[in-house]
């Protein structure tokens, strides 16, 4: 069991690997009073790429901390918030290299749900910073997000996200999103193994989407393919925000299609 430290008491240890080094992964979960968005998911992806990391932890001491949360900051079942584990390595060892043996550290922090986005669309653009996935640690949600802090200083006023590209000019994913784009041969998504963040939402969206019949193509994605006349519509998920359309790219007006929100509803997924 890790060492559980609880946000609205006390913070990590200054010695903490994962506020010296990045040491660490996170999972952010939208609640719904007592359930969970997604939960098994995400403390699914939590304990695998914790394993990927070598960092021991096991899904039933993440269930039992949830439990414990939820009985902690109760709300009522039609209140929505935010639960947020960070899980480090723990706290020691001198330089990049761990103490053997070491017991990870989990911080355990609640937050109110941020408002939803427009229904109807957002407005985006593009990144100028570019966002560099090494494959070791892709789809990884780990502590180092220095690229995606730096690109969302220029999401400001009306802006709701900006897009990241690697060094091919492919696009990748938003600071805080996957992208999906929808096309005349079906919906296109980048490869799991090319992202920073590999989003429960995107997984569960592409299994639905395989299991209607729709065909779903995973490869790179360029800007001309979303500013293009193939593209009929383009989606940023966060498990937070939900799936999100976008209306306007770079000052470039897209198609809305709302057939998606005939498939995720968020009331649908709570455990």
């Amino acid at each position: 069991m890790p060492h559980v430290f609880w946000a609205d008491e006390q913070g990590l240890p200054a010695t903490d690997r994962g506020l010296a080094y990045g040491d660490g992964l996170f999972e952010t979960i939208r609640m719904q009073g007592r359930q969970g968005l997604l939960l098994s998911r995400h403390l699914a992806r939590l304990t695998r790429d914790a394993a990927r990391l070598g960092i021991p932890v096991s899904r039933r001491d993440l269930q039992s901390v949830c439990a414990r949360a939820v009985e902690r900051w109760p709300r009522s079942d039609d209140e929505g918030w935010v639960l947020k584990l960070t899980l480090t390595r723990g706290a020691g060892g001198r330089g990049y290299r761990a103490d053997p043996g070491m017991t990870p550290n989990l911080l355990v922090s609640a937050a109110p749900l941020p408002p939803m986005p427009d229904p109807a669309g957002v407005v985006a653009d593009f990144s100028r910073v570019p966002l560099t996935v090494n494959p070791l640690l892709a789809g990884i949600k780990s502590l180092n997000r220095l690229e995606q802090v730096m690109a969302a200083q220029d999401i400001q006023g009306s802006l709701f996200e900006v897009l990241m590209s690697n060094a091919r000019g492919e696009l990748v994913e938003g600071t805080r999103t996957n992208v999906l784009l929808k096309t005349s041969l079906g919906w296109v998504t980048p490869p799991a193994s090319t992202l920073a963040v590999a989003g429960v939402l995107r997984e569960w969206l592409l299994e639905r989407l395989r299991a209607r019949g729709e065909p779903v193509l995973e490869q790179p994605i360029t800007m001309a393919d979303v500013t293009g006349p193939e593209c009929q519509g383009l989606f940023l998920l966060n498990s937070v925000l939900g799936v999100v359309p976008v209306r306007t790219l770079a000052d470039h007006d897209l198609p809305v299609d709302t057939g998606l929100a005939t498939i995720f509803n968020p009331l649908e997924l709570l455990e």
